[in-house]
């Protein structure tokens, strides 16, 4: 690569040695590149951004330099940050039940249980931002407030990737797109309107609502089903020992239990004990299995597409 004259340059280069890795990855580098580099020609404010740069490649470094160092660096800090992966079993019974010691499949279980109360809290923002900017929009606090509007929801796609990364381990980014420096004012708020990150950001905050009404609605109803048939022996032991008049069928109808007389007995209690624990594997299964599509649908909404520019 030749000699990069100006910042843009210099992050155009760094951007082309990143071509291949983890968009989440080049919008880090790139950020903190830029970071360092508006500093040093901040510091330095009789020297050309030719010369400045010159001295950075000595010290911080050329972009294919800083390329490999963040490819390293994220080999190791996702060797360092990441669960020990359960032993791999050979046996279709042991991959079936080792999903229990599976750390991805606690935290897809409760970032989707728990995804209703954000999905809500992002939902009442998103829709009451909106409504506000529009209301705003022929007053002259509008504009003011339509921008703080966007940035909000840029910190909440922030916080919301650093959630998806540590309970759904999908990597997002860790700092958030450089502002832009080269540009004025209406300048910049206009890139923030046009930004495609911005309306798919709000888009992801508006599908987090119905998307965790049904994860909530799923994992509550499996897991009150397979509790239930799992409990059914400790229910027969209290009605025996209480001489209650109640069968175990739990979770079925009464028709069902009247037409399957077994089930009430000792037989049938422990028939459902075994499918309530069964159904309790296949939901670890299932919301694994969620929360990686959930990940990869809030990486492709909140992640800048920075293999472009």
């Amino acid at each position: 690569m030749t000699m990069p004259r100006t910042i843009n340059e210099y992050l155009e280069q760094l951007r082309v040695a990143l071509r291949g890795a983890d968009p989440a990855l080049i919008q880090d580098a790139l950020y903190d590149a830029e970071e360092h580099l508006r500093a040093e020609l901040y510091e330095r404010p009789g020297r050309d951004e030719a010369a400045m740069l010159e001295h950075v490649v000595e010290s911080y470094g050329a972009p294919d330099e800083v390329a490999e160092i963040y490819r390293d660096q994220e080999i190791k800090i996702q060797r360092a940050i990441r669960p020990p992966p359960p032993p791999k079993r050979r046996s279709v019974a042991g991959r079936f039940f080792g999903v229990i010691a599976d750390p991805r499949a606690w935290g897809a279980l409760f970032y989707l249980l728990f995804g209703l109360v954000t999905g809500i809290a992002y939902f009442t923002w998103v829709v009451m931002g909106l409504s506000m900017s529009a209301g705003f929009s022929l007053l002259i606090i509008g504009l003011p407030f339509i921008v703080l509007f966007f940035g909000s929801v840029r910190g909440l796609a922030l916080l919301e990737g650093r959630l998806v990364e540590t309970m759904l381990g999908v990597r997002m980014p860790r700092r958030p797109p450089y502002p832009p420096k080269d540009m004025t004012l209406f300048q910049r708020i206009g890139a923030m309107f046009t930004d495609p990150r911005s309306w798919s950001s709000m888009l992801y905050a508006l599908l987090l609502l119905p998307l965790g009404i049904f994860y909530f609605t799923l994992i509550v109803t499996w897991l009150g089903i397979s509790l239930g048939f799992a409990a059914a022996p400790v229910l027969k032991l209290v009605a025996v020992s209480e001489h209650w008049d109640i069968g175990t069928c739990v979770g079925l109808a009464d028709s069902t239990c009247r037409g399957i007389e077994w089930l009430n007995g000792w037989g049938g209690a422990s028939v459902l004990c075994v499918l309530g624990v069964l159904l309790f594997f296949v939901l670890l299964h299932v919301v694994r299995g969620l929360g990686h599509m959930h990940g990869l649908l809030a990486k492709h909404l909140l992640v800048r597409g920075v293999e472009r520019g």
